[in-house]
């Protein structure tokens, strides 16, 4: 589940809790198993039990559970994304495991750092521009002061 949640938290740029078509198609290029736009369409009906289009964390998760339960047709887009983005701890010990997840972690965490960084320099240019227009303001009022 942890490494569905880092999947989930990475690829939703919008950062509303939902994986959408383009969401899901950069996800899978990144994974290096680009999909036709019909096929990223098929991926998440699939799975979309509430019809909206998009993938909530309930609807990302089914994709694994119905991986594991063999209810995905081998060669499809997301049978792929769960052979993707699996870990195998018999293959790489729980150490290996331990070493992705923290490797995951640490991405997000220097993602979200480097957003928070971007979020503030936009803040930044917001403050700076509504001082310069407060400025222009109350120079255009002294200015009307002395034209009269």
């Amino acid at each position: 589940i942890f490494k569905m949640t880092l999947l989930l938290l990475q690829y939703d740029s919008g950062r509303d809790g939902y994986i959408d078509l383009m969401e899901l198609k950069l996800m899978m290029e990144k994974l290096g198993a680009p999909q036709t736009h019909l096929g990223l369409k098929n991926m998440i009906k699939e799975v979309d039990e509430d019809f909206d289009g998009k993938l909530s964390f309930r609807e990302f998760l089914l994709i694994f559970h119905k991986a594991a339960a063999g209810e995905l047709e081998e060669d499809s887009g997301l049978m792929t994304l769960a052979k993707l983005s699996e870990i195998d701890v018999s293959i790489e010990g729980v150490k290996g495991a331990k070493n992705f997840f923290e490797a995951k972690v640490q991405a997000l965490s220097s993602a979200s750092k480097f957003e928070a960084e971007i979020k503030a320099e936009q803040d930044e240019r917001k403050r700076e521009e509504e001082e310069r227009r407060h400025r222009r303001a109350a120079f255009r009022e002294l200015k009307s002061a002395f034209s009269q």
